[in-house]
């Protein structure tokens, strides 16, 4: 478990070449801005790895500053040849993802294994 910002964590898993994170909120105060992107690839360095799978079925609701986070590392693991897959996303944070036209940016799937599988 990695401590990022008050009220948030990501709980950190490695399977072959892919760094899984999974996205917490662990509490109502938490603040609204966690540095998703910047941890996420430090972690990637930290584990020589540039294809990561992100975790978001603990999160009810994904609002834009979390979107923009996710596009900021979906840059940075594109210009180093990796992969970013979502996965987890709930009905809600589907549509969000639809309706911000990022479906083919963001690639997404229903949970671990099958962004494992792809």
């Amino acid at each position: 478990m990695v401590h990022i910002a008050q009220g948030w964590e990501l709980d950190v898993d490695r399977r072959n070449e892919w760094l899984l994170v999974r996205v917490r909120r662990t509490r109502q105060d938490a603040v609204h801005d966690p540095p998703l992107a910047e941890e996420a690839w430090r972690l990637l360095q930290q584990h020589r790895l540039c294809q990561v799978i992100v975790e978001l079925d603990q999160l009810e609701v994904l609002t834009s500053f979390l979107i923009g986070q996710l596009i900021l590392l979906q840059k940075r693991i594109c210009v180093s040849s990796g992969a970013l897959r979502l996965c987890g996303l709930s009905p809600l944070n589907l549509q969000a993802i639809h309706l911000c036209c990022l479906d083919e940016h963001l690639p997404h799937f229903r949970n671990r294994e099958e962004a494992l599988r792809r």
